[in-house]
C-alpha cells in the first residue's frame, strides 16, 4: 500500500542531472524529498506536491527521501517521443522511451545484426558502490579506455537516483550509461542486458563494460532471496555474446554480519550456485593476514564447488589504494568508506585492473 502526503515546497537544495532535492512542508512536518525532473519537472518554492512517503514511513533505505509523484498545478507536458518501449510498465509513472534497439532507433539496423562483443571484458558485481572502484582499478591499468555502465533493474529504476553515475559522467570516467530492463534514464535505453551490452560495445564504442544494479539492492537473509543473484544472468549474457565474463567478488573486512565477512554469501551463491558459464575471478590481497587467509579458504571452496569453471586471476595490489583515493566521487559501501573497509574497494578495483589488462581498444 502506498503512503501519500501532500505538501508545499519550502526550499530546494542540491541537484544533479535528472534529480533535485527539496524540503516539503506537510501536515506531519517537513520532509526531505527527491524529484526526478524527467518525470515531474523542477519543483519551485511554493509548489504544491504529492509525495510517496512509503519508504520513510517504514524506515527503509532510500537515502531518507520521500519522492515527488506529481505537481498538480505545474506538471510538465511531455514532448512527443518516437519511442514506444515502456519502462516501469503498468505503474502510474511508467515511461515511454526510445530504446537503442527498437525499430525507430537510428541504431536499430546496427543492433539487429550485432551478435558479438568482440571479446570485450564485462565486469559484473552486485553492489552499486563498487562502480567507481572498478573504474579506478581499470584506469590504474589503462587510463584511456572507453568504459560504459550497463544498469539493470535489480535496484533503483531511475538512473538519476545515482549521484555516483552523475559524478563519474561529469568527470569523464564513464562514456555512457545504458539502462536496461525496467531501469530508465541512461544515455541509452535498452530492452535487455544483452542489447545493453551490444549497445555498449557497438554504439558507445566501449572497450570495457560494467554491469551492476543501481543503488538499493534487496536482501532477505536467505540463500536465494537477494537481487544480486542476477549477477549470474549478466555473466551468462556476456558469455553468450562472446565477451569476457569477469565476476567481481563482494568482499568485506568490516561487515559485522558473518555471512558477508570475507567473500559475501551473495558472491558465493551467484557465482558458485547460479552461474552456469565460465568466468574469471580477479583476486588481490588486503594486507590483513587474517582476512586474506579467510578469503583464500572461501575462494578454494567456491572454485571447487562451482557449477561452472571459475578461473582465479591474481592481481597485484600495488597502487590500487592510491587509485581509489583519487576517485572523483565518494567511496561508500553499506555505510563504510575506504578507510573503514578497504577490502571492499580493493577487490572491486582488482576486477577493474584485470579487465583493463585484457581489453582490446
Amino acid at each position: 500500500m502506498m503512503h501519500w502526503r501532500e505538501g508545499v515546497v519550502a526550499r530546494t537544495g542540491e541537484s544533479w542531472p535528472g534529480a533535485i532535492e527539496c524540503r516539503v512542508s506537510t501536515a506531519a512536518g517537513e520532509v526531505r524529498a527527491l524529484a526526478y525532473t524527467a518525470l515531474v519537472g523542477e519543483p519551485a518554492i511554493g509548489d504544491r506536491v504529492l509525495l510517496n512517503v512509503s519508504a520513510i514511513e517504514r524506515a527503509l533505505g532510500t537515502g531518507g527521501y520521500a519522492f515527488v509523484v506529481a505537481r498538480p498545478e505545474a506538471n510538465p507536458t511531455a514532448p512527443d517521443s518516437p519511442g514506444h518501449i515502456v519502462k516501469a510498465r503498468y505503474t502510474p509513472q511508467q515511461q515511454i522511451v526510445l530504446a537503442v534497439d527498437e525499430q525507430d532507433s537510428p541504431h536499430h539496423a546496427l543492433l539487429r545484426e550485432a551478435d558479438d562483443l568482440d571479446g570485450m571484458p564485462v565486469v559484473v558485481t552486485d553492489l552499486h558502490s563498487a562502480l567507481p572502484a572498478i573504474i579506478a582499478g581499470a584506469r590504474s591499468q589503462a587510463p584511456d579506455l572507453t568504459i560504459a555502465y550497463v544498469m539493470p533493474d535489480g535496484g533503483a529504476l531511475p538512473a538519476a537516483f545515482s549521484r555516483t553515475v552523475a559524478g563519474l559522467r561529469s568527470a569523464g570516467w564513464l562514456a555512457a550509461t545504458i539502462t536496461v530492463g525496467q531501469a530508465f534514464g541512461g544515455d541509452h535505453e535498452a530492452v535487455t542486458v544483452h542489447t545493453g551490452l551490444l549497445a555498449a560495445r557497438h554504439v558507445a564504442g566501449a572497450d570495457l563494460a560494467i554491469v551492476i544494479q543501481g543503488p538499493g539492492n534487496v536482501g532477505t537473509d536467505t540463500r536465494w532471496g537477494f537481487s544480486g543473484v542476477s549477477c549470474a544472468e549478466s555473466l551468462h549474457a556476456a558469455s553468450v555474446l562472446g565477451g569476457m565474463p569477469c565476476a567481481a567478488l563482494r568482499v568485506s573486512g568490516a561487515d559485522a554480519r558473518s555471512r558477508h565477512r570475507g567473500i559475501s554469501h551473495h558472491s558465493l551463491t551467484a557465482y558458485g550456485r547460479a552461474l552456469l558459464a565460465p568466468a574469471t575471478l580477479p583476486v588481490t590481497v588486503t594486507g590483513d593476514r587474517e582476512l586474506d587467509a579467510l578469503i583464500e579458504e572461501q575462494l578454494e571452496l567456491l572454485v571447487q564447488s562451482a557449477r561452472a569453471p571459475l578461473t582465479v586471476a591474481r592481481v597485484a595490489a600495488d597502487g590500487l589504494m592510491s587509485a581509489l583515493a583519487d576517485t572523483p566521487v565518494l567511496l561508500r559501501t553499506m555505510g563504510r568508506g575506504l578507510a573503514e573497509d578497504p577490502a571492499s574497494f580493493l577487490f572491486a578495483a582488482a576486477a577493474g585492473r584485470w579487465a583493463a589488462a585484457t581489453a582490446r581498444p
